[in-house]
Order: structure tokens, then sequence, then C-alpha cells
């Protein structure tokens, strides 16, 4: 079986991986870096300056925890060395793993010539490569709307903000997504002053807005500036200083040293040739059924051209199972990928974690359900960790108790999620919860309390 995958991000790259364990001669064709753009230029340093910001944030905060008040700086050199090796280190990693199952890499941009064909343009010339299946997992960029022109300086994309060259002193976010909350968080945490431009009357459009609440009111004791009902029409560059003046569709401006577009992504799909293999689209994005077949029934898509969650996690699940399909495996038993039961993470301070069924969306649809929530100050491990905030939540069946979602705001969110998310995967009863025997003092009790 020759197949070929076009980008090597968490889909190309598990695809090739596992395949090629399966027996498949496996090329993977790569334009920028291994491991994906958007997951080593996007997802990687910016949790790492995060997670650094994370660390500042803690050291304003040691005098609860009977330590003398100690302000930390930051050190940009060093700070880009760190974020630099991060990212060397995960693509050495997937590099030495593709190696070793006999994949075959090719530096390059490659396109679609025929239904079975795909020509490579790289640095070392033309190479027209014959395939029996391929998989498109060319993932996405920064999407930069018509009134606005990013000029790496002080109107930035998300992509143009690490390695840092400097941190701004005030900066103007736009967007109130996921990535956007974010950004807030870690230039709130690196001290600059933040103004977060709200398109609607709550951040997180789509989440829980009890979840929401929490995180507007950690904003709101930091200092950020909510613009809420405001929709961003035009930046400039200030005329009168080095700053940018970010317009609104209501009149309002706001004035700051730097703005940052956090507006959601594009698929890289425009020059691949997919006419020329007789692939569709639509929006730019790759319609797929539940195997991550387009409708060439040889021809997959993952990741974020697939148009689904828009999740590391998700495009390294699909490539699996393109892997799977792929090979036949998908004939014994096989399980396929349920979007509805994949868990996310936001990486602000308190994290933000959910996963299954929401809340808002069960009372939207007439289900009925049965809603627990325990806060974290009822832990003893919030109280010794001097960070009470934030909640857990579960959503189960009043009838059989299924665990059928949840959400958790608070510190390691993103870690404590995974138990509802398995919960939730394996149809799993909110006693089998209770009745795990879990570590004390830990914030997961706090799962176990509302779950009873």
């Amino acid at each position: 079986m020759r197949f070929v995958i076009l980008g090597g991000g968490p889909a190309g790259h598990q695809a090739a991986t596992y395949a090629a364990r399966l027996g498949a001669e496996v090329t993977v064709v790569e334009r920028d870096v291994l491991g994906g753009a958007a997951h080593l230029w996007d997802c990687i340093p910016s949790k790492a300056m995060i997670a650094t910001g994370g660390a500042m944030s803690f050291t304003r905060r040691v005098s609860g925890m009977g330590l003398e008040h100690a302000e930390a700086g930051v050190d940009i050199e060093a700070l880009t060395t760190r974020i630099e090796d991060i990212k060397a280190h995960l693509q050495r990693d997937i590099i030495q793993l593709l190696d070793s199952q006999g994949v075959r890499i090719v530096n390059g941009v490659g396109r679609f010539t025929s239904p079975h064909t795909v020509l490579v343009d790289g640095p070392e010339g033309t190479e027209e490569i014959e395939f029996d299946t391929a998989l498109v997992s060319t993932g996405s960029r920064p999407r930069v709307p018509d009134w606005c022109t990013p000029d790496g300086d002080r109107i930035l994309t998300t992509r143009d903000c690490y390695p840092p060259k400097s941190f701004p002193e005030s900066v103007t976010v736009v967007g109130s997504g996921v990535t956007g909350v974010e950004f807030v968080h870690m230039f709130s945490s690196f001290g600059a002053e933040v103004t977060l431009v709200v398109s609607r009357q709550h951040v997180l459009p789509g989440k829980d807005p009890e979840v929401a609440g929490v995180l507007e009111d950690d904003f709101v004791a930091r200092g950020v500036k909510l613009l809420k009902g405001a929709r961003a029409e035009r930046i400039d560059r200030d005329p009168d200083g080095d700053g940018v003046i970010v317009r609104c569709d209501d009149g309002r401006s706001v004035r700051s040293s730097h703005a940052v577009l956090a507006i959601g992504s594009v698929p890289n799909t425009e020059s691949l040739g997919l006419d020329a293999a007789g692939v569709v689209t639509d929006g730019g994005y790759i319609p797929i059924n539940h195997h991550c077949v387009t409708n060439q029934k040889h021809i997959y898509a993952a990741g974020d051209v697939s148009g689904k969650l828009p999740l590391s996690s998700v495009a390294s699940m699909q490539g699996r199972k393109v892997a799977e399909h792929v090979m036949g495996l998908h004939t014994i038993e096989h399980r396929h990928l349920d979007y509805d039961k994949a868990a996310s993470a936001i990486f602000t301070e308190p994290e933000i974690a959910d996963v299954g069924l929401a809340e808002a969306e069960a009372f939207a649809e007439g289900r009925k359900i049965r809603v627990t929530k325990v806060p974290f100050a009822t832990t003893a491990k919030a109280q010794i960790n001097n960070d009470p905030r934030g909640f857990v939540k579960i959503i189960s069946d009043p009838a059989t108790g299924v665990v059928l979602g949840g959400s958790i705001v608070g510190r390691h969110a993103a870690e404590l999620i995974s138990v509802i998310a398995l919960a939730v995967t394996a149809n799993l009863r909110v006693n089998d919860i209770v009745e795990s025997l879990l570590v004390h003092p830990a914030l997961s009790e706090a799962l176990a309390e509302a779950a009873e």
C-alpha cells in the first residue's frame, strides 16, 4: 500500500507512524516543520509562555503561603531559548519516530496532479509521487480579516507573538474565544495593560456562561478591561505615537502599544490541486465521513482542514483512525471517533476544561439532566495551594446515572478533566467515580464529591 501524506502535523505524523507499523509504504510531504506549524509555532510556544507567565503570577501570591513577597522579572532571551529548545526537542522526537518506522520524509510543497499522483516542489527539485491512498493534513493559519493588515511589529497575528521580541506595555486583543482569552492571560501575567474586545456580552461564546463568568472575574481582578458588545472593524497605526488604535463598529476605540488578532484560523487547502484529484471543498474545508474519507474513497482528510474540532488531540486520533481504515482494520473491531466526547482545555488562570454534553446545550434541547457542582474551596488541597478558585461540575443522566459531560474551572483543570472524559467515553456512571479510591489530599477529591 503506497500511502502519501501531505502535512506532517499531529494528524499526519500519527497516521504515518501507525500505517507504517501496519506495513504501508509511507511518504510524508512537509513544507514547514514536522510536528505541524500550528502545533509547534502556535500551541507549544503559547503554552510555554503561559506557563512562564503563570509562574510569575504565582510569585505574586506567595505571601499567602507564609513566604515573603517576591517579584520575578522576565528574561526575554532565556524565554526565547526555552521555547526554541522545547520546539526542537519535540520535532527531533517526531523525526526519530518516523525514521524508526521507515517513513520517507520529503521536504517541499506538494499538490495533486491527478487522483493518484502528487507533485512535490522542494529545495532539491521536483518529484512526482504515485500513491494508492493519500491523506490531506496540511493544517491551518491565523485568519486575517480584510479590514486589517498585520505588520509583525505593532499589529500582530498570534503567530507573530513568539518568540517574543519584547513585551508590550499595553495590548488590545481582538477576539474573545479560546485563543483570545489565553493571550489576555499571558500578556496580563507579564504585566501588560490589556484590553479585550468582546463582540458578545461575555467571553468564550459557546462555553458555559458560569465558566466564562469565573474567567471574567479573574480578568477584572487583574485589571483587564473588557470592551463588551463591540466588534473591531479597523486597526490603524497611531499617527501621534508608536502604538495602534483599534476602532469598533459602535464608535468606541482603544489605544495601545500593540494589537493582537485572535479571530480564528483558515485551512491550508487553496494550493493543493484538490480539483485535479476530484476532491471537493466547502468554504476551504474538506468534508469527510466518519472514517475521515473525502468524496474520493481513496483520499482522506484530517486535522484542521477537515473542519472538525481544531484540537491537536482530535487531529492525532483522526490520523490513527485513517491509518486503521487505510490498512483495513475497520473491518474488525473499530470504534468511530466521537467528536462530541472530545475533551478540551483553555490554559488561562484559572484553567478551564470541559467534555461532553454542556449544561446550556442540554437545556436548549429540553433534555433532562442532573447537574452537580462542587467548589474547589471545599477541598483541603486547594487551601494548601492557596488557590481556592473554581469548581467541578458533572452532568449525568438522572435515570441511569451515566456521566454525560462536565466542566472544570481551576488549577490543573486540563489534567483533571481526563477523569470525566474517560467516564463519558466509556459510559461510566457517577457511582463509578464516587467509589474510586482517590488520593487525599488532592484536587481530584472534588470530582468524587461532584459525582455523589
